[in-house]
């Protein structure tokens, strides 16, 4: 039997792929948006009145939504993987050898490190966001803008090297080895999962449903313009209809087109590794 550590650099490899992709989000949410008020994937909500029952009518059980991608069970029973209260000292230190020293991370909340990841995919489909809901602490700097042919204020081109290295970290990790180990230790996110809110819910299907919200983001021809909101102080989309986006499609409208589309091309590629049978 292996010791117990030899197992985390194959986990860390997953959660390594999950900051990264963390970090392209966390600079873009903290750019273009406050903190808002909780919203339902950010906390969770308060369970429902029980309906009324007599002796002959007893309540029904609620009925899980069918599960669409199921991780295999004999994949996922590694039982060297420590409790995911117990998880954030190992998780740090096995992370940092793989990034070959603590410099790389210095993005990262240490504290409850897989739960923090956890909720922050689950809210990328949103418009707001919590400051609960971040996995990172912001990248330094200000958004890049700069000035069109029009006098109109646009996302500078230079705005991409702030987050370049991110893109990178992201786009050049192997996705089958990434997902492979995901699903060697799915236990630890799927119990993260639950405890945010989602007795019944299932993470993977979660994942790939990000993923696909995500993908679904319009891909712009022309410099996006922006202005600052008068009350929030922050930048915001000019068009309407890019604003109302959600926060994920945000940062990626955010990067420049080389990167965006080299980080959707990584997507599909993760993606077809979570759903392949």
């Amino acid at each position: 039997m292996q010791p117990r550590h030899s197992f985390w650099p194959w986990i860390l490899v997953a959660v390594l792929v999950a900051a990264a992709a963390a970090w392209l989000f966390r600079d873009n949410i903290a750019a273009l948006w406050p903190a808002a008020a909780p919203s339902p994937a950010a906390v969770a909500p308060p369970p429902a009145a029980a309906a009324p029952t007599t002796p002959d009518t007893p309540a029904a059980a609620a009925t899980p939504p069918p599960i669409q991608h199921p991780i295999d069970a004999a994949e996922a029973a590694d039982a060297a993987i420590p409790a995911l209260a117990a998880s954030d000292d190992a998780a740090w230190s096995a992370l940092s050898a793989l990034a070959g020293g603590d410099a790389p991370l210095a993005l990262l909340l240490r504290d409850h490190l897989i739960q923090r990841l956890v909720t922050m995919v689950d809210n990328l489909t949103q418009r707001r966001v919590t400051a609960r809901s971040l996995a990172l602490k912001q990248v330094p700097g200000e958004l890049q803008v700069s000035t069109d042919a029009s006098g109109a204020s646009v996302i500078a081109d230079a705005n991409a090297q702030r987050y370049a290295p991110y893109v990178e970290a992201f786009t050049r990790a192997d996705p089958g080895t990434a997902v492979a180990a995901y699903r060697r230790f799915y236990p630890l996110f799927q119990q993260a999962y639950v405890e945010l809110g989602y007795p019944q819910g299932y993470f993977n299907d979660r994942l790939v449903q990000v993923i696909d919200h995500l993908l679904q983001t319009p891909t712009p021809t022309a410099p996006l313009a922006v202005e600052v909101d008068p009350v929030r102080g922050k930048y915001r989309f000019v068009d309407p209809a890019l604003e109302s986006l959600s926060i994920g499609q945000k940062a990626l409208l955010r990067m420049g087109p080389t990167q965006a589309a080299a980080v959707k091309a990584q997507l599909r590629a993760v993606r077809e590794a979570l759903t392949r049978t």
